[in-house]
């Protein structure tokens, strides 16, 4: 009786035996998925910033022959035409990068001894159906470069081998990805400066400031995710002046080029490549 009792005992005992072992295994799987997500994170090679930069760029703006891991790592700035084009043209130098988490989001740190003034500074802000890119650096000025790195993007700018100098600045500046599209904050300016061309005898032509605006702060974005666009004549002898509009749809833009008094028939043949002509207007527009 007593041997039968047991052997009842045993077989009681045994699903619970085999509940605890399946438990077990799968304990150990979800530890095993949960250090091979936590490598991924802290090992992720540079290549997949890099990926993700082309991406958002529509692979006009690349970093080349990454190193390191997405936390810190270095590469080669490249400017392209995008897919299927055979222009690119090369910073000087190495840009470096550092990030790391700040808060509730991640703080990157960049370096670039040719072109970055100090260290450049944005927070990366992700969220539920959302993602924010700030400027928080808090400089003059964020970065410049030669204007012949334009030329990387391929037409027109392959054409007009621009001399000169491109220098970047920002106020309150931020991007915000939500329902599907970008909606930018704030103002960056872009300073072309000492501006000259392969097709004109003249230089320098002159030094111009592009803008592109946002909504302020506090107050909503840009209208319908649409930035407005604003090209300005600072100083020179040709004469700048243009505004459009980009967001939603194709970016629209109107330019408006003159000669300043007594440049006139130095910039003629300058002024009929740069668009339609209007007397002694040349007109030229997109969208």
């Amino acid at each position: 009786m007593t041997e039968h009792t047991q052997w009842q005992d045993t077989r009681q005992l045994e699903p619970a035996w085999r509940g605890r072992n399946v438990a077990a295994r799968r304990w150990a799987v979800a530890g095993a998925l949960l250090g091979l997500l936590l490598a991924l994170i802290l090992f992720a090679p540079a290549s997949w910033l890099a990926r993700g930069l082309a991406s958002a760029s529509n692979g006009h703006l690349l970093i080349t022959d990454t190193r390191g891991s997405i936390w810190n790592g270095s590469g080669l700035l490249v400017l392209t035409g995008g897919e299927g084009s055979r222009d690119a043209s090369v910073l000087p130098g190495r840009i470096s990068w550092s990030m790391g988490v700040q808060g509730w989001g991640l703080a990157l740190r960049a370096r670039q001894d040719c072109c970055f003034n100090g260290e450049l500074q944005l927070r990366l802000s992700p969220g539920w159906g959302r993602f924010e890119i700030a400027v928080a650096s808090h400089a003059d000025w964020l970065a410049r470069w030669p204007s012949a790195w334009l030329a990387g993007l391929g037409t027109p700018w392959n054409t007009l081998q621009l001399g000169g100098s491109v220098r970047m600045s920002a106020r309150e500046f931020r991007l915000e990805w939500v329902q599907g599209r970008w909606r930018q904050f704030g103002q960056l300016d872009l300073d072309l400066l000492n501006v000259s061309s392969r097709v004109s005898t003249l230089a320098p032509l002159g030094s111009y400031r592009f803008s592109v605006l946002g909504g302020t702060p506090g107050q909503g974005g840009a209208q319908d995710g649409i930035s407005q666009l604003r090209l300005s004549t600072l100083d020179g002898a040709l004469i700048l002046n243009g505004q459009g509009s980009f967001g939603l749809g194709k970016p629209r833009f109107t330019l408006e080029a003159t000669a300043a008094p007594g440049r006139e028939a130095a910039l003629n043949n300058l002024l009929n490549i740069i668009g339609r002509r209007q007397g002694a207007r040349s007109v030229f527009s997109i969208g």
